[in-house]
């Protein structure tokens, strides 16, 4: 949800570099990232001790431009000809992309939030396009039952549910998840009247998101799936149980999102679900351009 700010400030400034500061699970979404110079660790667990010597690290370079996008006053301790951060303007509603770019789009003149971008090379696509090979047709729906936390997992015999409900509209799916997923994919996969393939545990990250650019829809629970569908330009529809969709949902024209009058992700309808899906799927068939 960072990259149209990355993207923004890189059309604006097409010459420039960028020295990124993040943690290790978001390190292969940059390793394309075209304008990227480093990619430097910020390691949060560590406190102070792992923070200093990222400074000293910084503080070797002087930059033009430092963009604070977490509010934690790192920028201030570099040097820099300017900074920018959301301690300087007040974007406390909205989505978090939009909160984002609040914090570049005044000071940088910009008006338009461009798409989030999650760079691939040949070598991922080429991945997708093998492993989806064997499927059948070219309707795919792809399913994340996972999340990092446990009361964000929408059950999975939901997930089977809505295949079953759904199963007229697609000719495949395709299941992606880390390999704490793998024990709810293979849940779901048995229950499905689809051919399938199971995917959990056998992607990086650059890799389930070139799968995911070949599916026709991703439904899954709040986790970064849904993120890297929406980057990759696939229609998404998300279930939430705990959470705030309006600020976190996948930043895409096409997401959509259902979540539950309780908070609790068991009391999500599957009824609704499926009506998303099926209230995208004509949206295709209305405007082709989709």
């Amino acid at each position: 949800m960072t990259t149209p700010v990355m993207q923004a400030l890189h059309a604006k400034y097409p010459q420039a570099v960028m020295d990124i500061v993040t943690d290790a699970r978001a390190v292969p979404l940059f390793s394309h990232c075209p304008y990227r110079r480093e990619l430097l660790l910020k390691d949060k667990q560590a406190g102070w001790r792992g923070l200093l010597p990222l400074i000293k690290q910084l503080r070797t370079t002087r930059y033009d431009l430092a963009v604070d996008l977490r509010t934690d006053g790192l920028t201030w301790l570099l040097r820099a000809r300017r900074r920018l951060g959301r301690g300087l303007v007040r974007a406390d509603t909205g989505h978090a992309v939009e909160r984002h770019f609040a914090v570049i789009r005044q000071r940088e003149r910009l008006a338009d939030i461009p798409p989030p971008c999650v760079w691939l090379s040949a070598a991922e696509r080429d991945f997708a396009r093998q492993a989806l090979q064997e499927l059948p047709g070219r309707r795919w729906l792809a399913l994340g039952p996972g999340a990092r936390w446990p009361p964000k997992c929408w059950p999975a015999v939901r997930f089977g549910g809505l295949v079953r409900q759904l199963q007229s509209r697609f000719d495949a799916c395709v299941l992606l998840g880390s390999e704490a997923d793998a024990a709810a994919c293979r849940e779901v996969a048995d229950s499905l009247p689809l051919p399938c393939l199971d995917l959990a545990g056998r992607t990086g990250l650059l890799q389930a998101t070139a799968v995911l650019a070949l599916a026709q829809v991703f439904v899954g629970n709040d986790s970064g799936l849904g993120h890297l569908a929406a980057a990759a330009g696939t229609p998404t529809v998300t279930v939430f149980g705990p959470g705030d969709p309006r600020r976190y949902h996948p930043w895409h024209p096409l997401a959509r999102w259902v979540q539950s009058p309780t908070d609790r992700i068991e009391d999500v309808d599957l009824a609704m679900v499926t009506n998303e899906v099926v209230t995208l799927l004509d949206s295709f068939q209305d405007n082709p351009a989709n």
